[in-house]
């Protein structure tokens, strides 16, 4: 295991400027700490969908997930460095592949929410969004691996599916009506 934190603050960011895992320091505003504090903003969220009652399976998986994505922002937050595997992508899509099966075709677009663990877990597909976009943007100039793309695209998939179930469980989706007269 790598080093331990003793003392949390350390003083060396007060210009502005972190650590990357590679020793080399960078603005704290630089892409790259936007990816993988992003990253980490996707975890804490998940952290709130898995403090809430949601059926076992959704949790086994968020769970690994969360460890899924610590590995990511450990992969960001080191360039070159490789984590996530074209094995953890294909094991995402086959777990939502599982949950989408047991639900009916989707006809109409739903409005996030329904439920409060539906709604975290809509609020934690949109972060994701957001992360894939940021390295997107990162890929554009800096090497990122094709595997982590991929991974958090079916992440956000997943969370599209799991808020689905969370939401038909307790309630049901909210559809959207369209623009309602004035």
């Amino acid at each position: 295991m790598g080093h331990r934190l003793s003392k949390i603050y350390t003083r060396t960011g007060d210009d502005g400027s972190t650590g990357l895992g590679d020793g080399s320091r960078v603005g704290k505003d630089s892409l790259r700490v936007e990816a993988y504090g992003t990253i980490d903003e996707l975890n804490s969220h998940l952290g709130l969908v898995l403090a809430y009652d949601i059926p076992p399976a959704l949790r086994e998986t968020l769970a690994e997930t969360q460890h899924l994505l610590f590995d990511l922002g450990s992969e960001l937050c080191i360039p070159g460095h490789r984590l996530i595997t074209s094995a953890q992508v294909g094991w995402l899509e086959r777990e939502l592949d599982a949950l989408n099966d047991k639900l009916p075709a989707l006809k109409e677009f739903i409005l996030p929410g329904g439920n409060l663990p539906s709604a975290a877990c809509q609020i934690s597909r949109t972060v994701c969004r957001r992360a894939e976009r940021l390295m997107v943007r990162l890929a554009r100039d800096e090497d990122i691996a094709t595997p982590a793309l991929a991974f958090v695209n079916r992440l956000s998939d997943y969370l599209f599916v799991a808020a689905r179930v969370l939401a038909r469980a307790d309630g049901g989706e909210v559809l959207w009506r369209g623009a309602a007269p004035h």
